[in-house]
């Protein structure tokens, strides 16, 4: 296969499995709470990092500031995200729940121009602020008193994709300069996460598992795909291809989500829900990334 060709898929795996996440924690909560399907995505996802870095010879990080901010990016890169996503599908379909995670670039935008002050960063993406939020305004039609998306639910997920934003401007500040690696960093992150939900169970309580044959086997593709293997698959991209390439999944990611609800779910879309995607979708190929987040995507495996 052809170093192009197998970019290519690469690419198109990543957005088949990050994708699909939506679907399988919609499958999951006919048998799992968000707590739950969250605290075995964490674990699972950990569980292969984990096999993978001592297959790797490699070790976890171990001086105790390195895993302070871990477990800061962890708690806005994973817990939070993954538990609101979970929470926001228990009312919104699973295309909702992915076509609101579009905007996540443009909250990693807004979140570096509000931490650092940066004028310059957001005379650079105006235009793409402004498109991209008018486009969330369009997803989330408030005025339309019937949409499923101006609820609870919808604003859980948008409080996801504005954790994500938060969690790359964390690391990139704090945890790139560290010279980890990646999968030592990926590892350390989710480990992190997992410690962090089972902390939060006393919040939420622990009712009993249906452990139906079908939520079960979601959430076990959720942990070890779309989690663990995903976070590899992702890294992998960003080493062999470039950010370019990387940066392709943020816009095929509403597109597999979509269409799985639709064909699997049988989910409909609203038609504002199409427009207001694809100005999100033209707000985030319109960004202008800062030139440390693109030193970032070239980091070492």
């Amino acid at each position: 296969m052809s170093p192009r060709l197998a970019g290519t898929a690469r690419v198109a795996a990543l957005a088949l499995l990050w994708g699909s996440g939506f679907l399988w924690i919609k499958i999951g909560l006919e048998g799992f709470t968000p707590i739950q399907i969250t605290l075995f995505r964490m674990a699972l996802g950990a569980a292969v990092l984990l096999v993978i870095l001592r297959l790797s010879g490699l070790s976890l990080p171990r001086d105790r500031k390195t895993w302070g901010h871990l477990t800061v990016a962890a708690f806005f890169g994973n817990a939070l995200p993954y538990l609101l996503f979970g929470i926001g599908e228990q009312t919104v379909s699973s295309t909702t729940a992915g076509v609101i995670n579009a905007s996540t670039p443009l909250w990693t935008v807004l979140i570096t121009v509000l931490a650092y002050r940066n004028g310059t960063s957001a005379r650079r993406n105006a235009w793409s602020l402004i498109i991209g939020f008018a486009g969330v305004l369009l997803i989330f039609s408030p005025w339309n008193h019937t949409s499923e998306i101006a609820s609870w639910g919808g604003l859980a997920c948008l409080g996801a994709a504005a954790s994500y934003g938060v969690s790359y401007v964390y690391i990139g500040k704090f945890l790139v300069k560290k010279d980890l690696g990646v999968l030592r960093m990926a590892t350390g992150q989710l480990i992190s996460a997992t410690a962090l939900t089972l902390a939060m169970i006393p919040l939420f309580g622990w009712t009993q598992p249906s452990w139906e044959p079908i939520p079960i086997l979601a959430v076990l593709i959720l942990g070890t795909l779309g989690t663990g293997i995903a976070y590899i698959l992702n890294y992998r991209i960003i080493t062999d291809d470039g950010p370019t390439a990387a940066s392709i999944v943020v816009y095929l990611l509403p597109v597999v989500a979509v269409a799985l609800g639709i064909a699997v779910l049988r989910e409909v879309l609203e038609s504002q829900t199409i427009a207001g995607t694809a100005l999100v979708l033209l707000a985030a190929h319109l960004r202008k990334p800062e030139p440390s987040q693109q030193l970032t995507h070239r980091k070492p495996v």
